[in-house]
């Protein structure tokens, strides 16, 4: 990308003219659950529930509503930490159509789609801040964008010959000598047309709120099954697991301003203009105080993974770009995740620093090939907004899942049990594996996806 590019993009901007009338604002994001939820009341007949009158009730669809695979569902809201549940879910079936390109003489380029040509399944969690909307924007937009990107290289991705050019015909005629050399596979369509998704969902969100005059953003874990492999996409901190009977397998990985340092003091190295002279992008162990100056300390720079040292200058002085630790890390000390959707108009406290340059709508995605896992009749994939990994690790979370699956063979709503408990062990109950105090506050939402028997015919064409 180009630096004009980028800071038409993203670089604050001055006031607007005073001419200029003020844009009209439509109506806010209304506040709702996930659709497969609604009519479902709560799971009020749990047994902490019962011995506890002041236990937050756990909801999921009601018994008898199918989802897709017959996925398991569970969500429990905060305690108390906000008004509404931030968290939102969606899943259903993607229907993806072919489009044929064809020309009539004297007329302009046709496309011709047929009713459906592809089928996919779709998950999807989105952990909400500075208020719900942007996660269910992203809730009933996220599946739409992808659709799209998904029709626009369904031919490349049907092909038996490698990937070619939109229409199905060459730009040249070396196109697929270039695409073999360059190994380009259908997954790595599928890759593009979710990185591509997650980016226009976020200028919808970007739009919307502005429109509305709303504000927050949201981070976004998506799994998609297609063509007999699962693709795993993730920009925040939520987290997805593969779970069989003798392992556990991350499927993502977290975002926060630590584990993306670099990324971040690079870009503040290049546009050092997006600190407004207020921070400072080095990392020192501590937050360094006016006794420091001269004195030599520790500190690391985008381009270092060790540490070395320097004399302390009053610039070192600044707020540092990264500040806290684990958990408590804030970006630019406002926050706690490097990626995400919507953001567009947070800014840091008392200032005009936007965060949205530093944060990603990017995803990262990871791809589970169906067909050479061989899924198990235990084999399922959990997904969670980080309410359940603050207080369960992977292990922990996988030998739950490993003890009831074996316990409830019988049991065709298992998977949504299962849901269930995984948020019932965050409650401080007194059969919860995690150590005492460790309770989730944060609002919590679990899918459960079996594997067994889904590798095959669930995608097909």
């Amino acid at each position: 990308m180009s630096a004009d590019w980028f800071r038409r993009r993203f670089l604050p901007r001055g006031p607007l003219p005073a001419q200029r009338p003020p844009r009209p604002r439509a109506s806010p994001v209304p506040y709702r659950r996930p659709r497969f939820l609604r009519g479902s009341g709560s799971s009020s007949g749990t047994a902490d529930a019962s011995r506890r009158p002041d236990a937050r009730p756990v909801r999921s669809p009601v018994r008898g509503r199918s989802l897709p695979w017959n996925a398991g569902y569970a969500e429990i809201i905060n305690a108390e930490k906000s008004e509404f549940n931030e968290d939102q879910a969606a899943c259903g079936k993607l229907c993806i159509r072919r489009c044929e390109f064809g020309v009539e003489e004297d007329q302009e380029w046709l496309t011709l789609c047929s009713e459906e040509f592809l089928t996919g399944h779709y998950w999807a969690l989105f952990d909400g801040h500075g208020g719900p909307a942007a996660a269910i924007l992203a809730a009933n937009t996220l599946h739409s964008c992808l659709r799209r990107q998904l029709e626009a290289v369904v031919e490349g991705m049907v092909a038996t010959q490698p990937p070619m050019h939109l229409s199905g015909r060459c730009v040249c005629p070396s196109d697929p000598q270039f695409v073999e050399e360059k190994g380009i596979r259908t997954e790595d369509l599928v890759i593009g047309a979710l990185e591509s998704a997650f980016q226009e969902c976020d200028e919808v969100i970007g739009r919307e709120l502005e429109a509305s005059g709303q504000v927050g953003g949201c981070t976004a874990l998506v799994a998609v099954s297609l063509k007999g492999k699962l693709y795993v996409a993730n920009a925040g901190d939520s987290r997805a697991i593969l779970v069989r009977r003798d392992e556990v397998r991350p499927l993502s990985s977290e975002f926060t301003p630590e584990t993306e340092r670099q990324r971040i003091q690079q870009l503040a190295f290049i546009y050092p203009e997006l600190l407004a002279g207020e921070f400072t992008r080095l990392e020192f162990p501590r937050r360094l105080k006016g006794d420091d100056l001269g004195q030599k300390v520790l500190f690391r720079d985008h381009h270092m993974s060790g540490w070395s040292y320097k004399c302390v200058e009053k610039s070192d002085l600044k707020y540092p770009l990264i500040h806290g630790q684990g958990r408590q890390a804030r970006l630019l000390g406002t926050l706690a995740v490097s990626r995400g959707l919507g953001d567009h108009q947070l800014r840091v406290l008392d200032t005009n620093i936007q965060l949205k340059p530093f944060l990603l709508s990017v995803p990262q995605v990871t791809v589970l090939d169906m067909d050479q896992l061989e899924p198990q009749e235990e084999d399922v994939i959990v997904m969670a907004t980080d309410g359940l990994w603050d207080v369960l690790s992977n292990e922990q979370v996988a030998r739950l899942v490993q003890s009831f699956l074996l316990g409830n063979r019988e049991d065709p709503h298992r998977f949504s049990e299962l849901a269930k408990m995984l948020i019932r062990s965050t409650q401080g109950t007194d059969d919860s594996p995690i150590q005492e105090g460790q309770v989730s506050y944060d609002d919590v939402s679990v899918f459960v996806i079996p594997l067994h028997h889904q590798g095959q015919g669930h995608s097909s064409h």
